[in-house]
């Protein structure tokens, strides 16, 4: 289980004044800004490749900073693949030629309550291209831990800045997903502010609701 760079940061007066108690008690306590940063080993960002090169092939790209994201893009890749659709998943950095791609899916973790800068980059970047082919959105986020009409509401409504900005692409499905949190993966000032949230530890993706949406309905369009 890898940290969620989905949990959505920001600091009102509460936070801050527990981030500062923090700060105080690790500097009373011999640390420097920066000490108790501490990263799992297990942390993965998993490409590959499956299905048959005379197959439709789709791009399922990401971006992530700690991996959780990347579990979610590699079981919608993997249930394309079972459905008879060949897909490469690619970190958003590595993802090039999205030109010979006749269907792409882009994810991104929520940070700061939108998705990472290189998703959204990534997409204004490639508009053009992404214009003329079946393009599906995701994103991955703690506020869906409790997964209630009003949060999933809040978790869609994190994609409105690129609806906006980019409103010449159409995605034919957005999947909003749950993603997973581990303590130990944060740096201490990030791991101060989430516990004054209450936001809970533990891994809250649900694969067969992603494994569903993989194919309905981004397999049902891109196989058209």
């Amino acid at each position: 289980m890898g940290f969620d760079d989905s949990a959505h940061l920001s600091i009102n007066r509460r936070d801050f004044l527990a981030l500062s108690a923090g700060l105080i008690t690790a500097m009373s306590l011999g640390g420097t800004l920066g000490t108790g940063i501490s990263h799992a080993t297990d942390t993965k960002f998993p490409e590959g490749r499956c299905g048959s090169e005379m197959e439709k092939r789709v791009l399922v790209t990401y971006a992530s900073k700690y991996g959780s994201t990347g579990g979610v893009a590699d079981a919608i890749g993997k249930e394309l693949c079972s459905q008879g659709v060949a897909a490469d998943v690619v970190l958003i950095k590595n993802a090039m030629n999205v030109g010979s791609y006749q269907g792409v899916v882009i994810g991104s973790a929520i940070y700061m309550g939108k998705w990472m800068s290189e998703a959204t980059d990534f997409v204004k970047k490639n508009r053009d291209i992404l214009s003329q082919v079946p393009v599906a959105y995701f994103l991955v986020c703690m506020t869906l831990s409790q997964p209630t009409e009003k949060k999933r509401a809040e978790a869609l409504s994190y994609m409105d800045p690129i609806l906006k900005a980019i409103p010449e692409i159409r995605p034919v499905g957005i999947g909003t997903f749950a993603g997973a949190l581990d303590y130990n993966n944060l740096s201490f000032l990030n791991k101060t502010i989430l516990k004054s949230k209450g936001t809970p530890e533990g891994d809250f993706r649900d694969w067969n609701a992603i494994r569903t949406w993989a194919r309905e309905p981004v397999y049902a369009n891109f196989v058209r």
